[in-house]
C-alpha cells in the first residue's frame, strides 16, 4: 500500500463518514488488511485541527466500545501516526501489583516513537482488537522513553513504566506495521477463553512452565 498525504486525508474522511453513520464508532480493521502492515506517515498537517480532533474522538469512542485500552490509526484504516490509549485498570489488586497496572487517563499521541529505558523486560499475555479472540505472551521493556506530540502539538518526552508502557509500545508498534504476534512467544498462543480459564493469574510463570516457553529472566521468571 502506497501512502501519500492525499491518501491519508481521504482515509480520514472515509472513517469519519462511516463513524457518523454508526453513532460515532468506526469499524476496526482485522489482521490481513494491508493497512496494518504499512508504516504510517507522520502527522504533518494533512488535515486541519478540527478534523484531527474529530478523528481522535472517533478513535477513543471506538476503543471504548470494543472495549479496549488502546487503538492506533491503522486499526481504523488510517495510515497516520496517531494512537489513543486509556486504561481504567479494572483488575484485581494482586494482578495490578504484579503487572504494575495503574489507571491511564485518556490520551492521544501523534508521531509516537519509543525506546527501552533499561534492559529489563517483563512478559505477560496481551491481545489486540485487530486479532480478536486470541492472546499470547509478549516480552516488552518494563520502562520506555516515549517521544511524540499531544493532540494540541505539545511535545511529549517522558518515561512510561509498567502496564502503561506495554500499551504505549503495543500501539506504537502498530504505526510501524507491527502486530503483537510478531513479538509473541507462539507456544503461549491461547484463546481468550483459555486465558480466562487457565492463565488468569498475576504472572505468567505457570503458563510458561506448562506450555513450555521461557520468560525473560529464565524458565519461571
Amino acid at each position: 500500500m502506497h501512502l501519500t498525504d492525499a491518501v491519508v486525508a481521504a482515509q480520514i474522511d472515509d472513517v469519519l463518514t462511516r463513524a457518523d453513520a454508526h453513532d460515532g464508532v468506526a469499524p476496526i480493521v482485522s489482521a490481513g488488511d494491508p493497512i496494518l502492515r504499512t508504516p504510517v506517515l507522520p502527522f504533518s498537517g494533512q488535515v486541519d485541527d478540527a478534523t484531527l480532533t474529530r478523528l481522535a474522538e472517533v478513535m477513543a469512542r471506538t476503543m471504548r466500545a470494543a472495549p479496549g485500552v488502546g487503538l492506533a490509526g491503522p486499526q481504523v484504516g488510517v495510515g497516520l501516526s496517531i494512537f489513543v490509549a486509556e486504561d481504567p485498570a479494572a483488575v484485581r489488586s494482586e494482578i495490578a501489583t504484579v503487572r504494575e497496572r495503574e489507571p491511564l487517563p485518556l490520551r492521544t499521541v501523534l508521531n509516537a516513537e519509543y525506546t527501552p529505558a533499561t534492559g529489563e523486560h517483563v512478559a505477560f499475555f496481551e491481545g489486540c482488537l485487530s486479532i480478536p479472540g486470541y492472546q499470547a505472551v509478549v516480552a516488552r521493556p518494563r520502562t520506555i522513553e516515549l517521544r511524540g506530540a499531544a493532540l494540541d502539538g505539545t511535545p511529549i518526552a517522558e518515561e512510561v513504566t509498567g502496564w502503561s508502557a506495554r500499551i504505549v509500545a503495543h500501539e506504537t508498534d502498530h504505526l510501524g506495521g507491527i502486530l503483537f504476534l510478531d513479538k509473541a512467544e507462539m507456544r503461549s498462543l491461547s484463546t481468550h477463553a483459555s486465558v480466562a480459564r487457565l492463565w488468569n493469574e498475576p504472572s505468567t510463570q505457570r503458563a510458561a512452565a506448562e506450555l513450555g516457553f521461557t520468560l525473560p529472566s529464565g524458565p519461571l521468571l
